[in-house]
């Protein structure tokens, strides 16, 4: 039987979201592409979205690099943006940074594409388990090395609908 304690409560998420939309705002009066990274940072960026004023487009891409709790350290583009990012300015909306290894794939790929500038807003970040450094632009919260889920993460599609950040306990 699986318990969820929660470790960040909707309130503070709620709070942060909205300081992290003023900042995205201020950085971008004159509007940005969000890149949404499916599955885990839909709910978080539509939260994102709403908590910035001005123009905002959005833009989907599915990636999986992981199998239950683990990375699996292979990137898969499981789908990829309908409309060109050349020239934009452009947030990648991440649920959780933990090795660093997707993101520093997916900056990769996306410089690529000859954007005006690319930036990261992410959730959560476990800074313990870095293998690659990613600078986080827009960060929400640093977590320590363990498994969360809600507020759009997950574990094998399940808890991604729960309105806060949790730890997954075993009972």
């Amino acid at each position: 039987m699986e318990h969820v304690r929660t470790l960040i409560d909707a309130e503070r998420i709620s709070q942060r979201v909205c300081e992290l939309g003023r900042a995205i705002q201020e950085d971008h009066p004159d509007g940005v592409v969000l890149i949404v990274i499916l599955k885990g940072s839909f709910i978080f960026a539509a939260d994102l979205c709403r908590a910035i004023q001005g123009k905002v487009t959005v833009e989907f891409l599915g990636l999986r690099s992981y199998e239950g709790t683990a990375s699996t350290g292979v990137v898969q583009i499981t789908s990829d943006l309908s409309e060109p990012i050349q020239g934009k300015d452009v947030i990648v909306v991440e649920d959780i940074v933990d090795t660093g290894l997707t993101m520093q794939y997916l900056m990769e790929n996306l410089g690529t594409r000859g954007p005006n500038s690319i930036k990261v807003a992410s959730l959560l970040h476990k800074p313990s388990r870095t293998q690659a450094e990613v600078r986080i632009d827009y960060l929400g919260f640093t977590v320590e090395d363990v498994f969360v889920v809600g507020y759009g993460l997950d574990r094998d599609q399940r808890f991604r609908n729960l309105p806060f950040i949790g730890l997954l306990e075993q009972s």
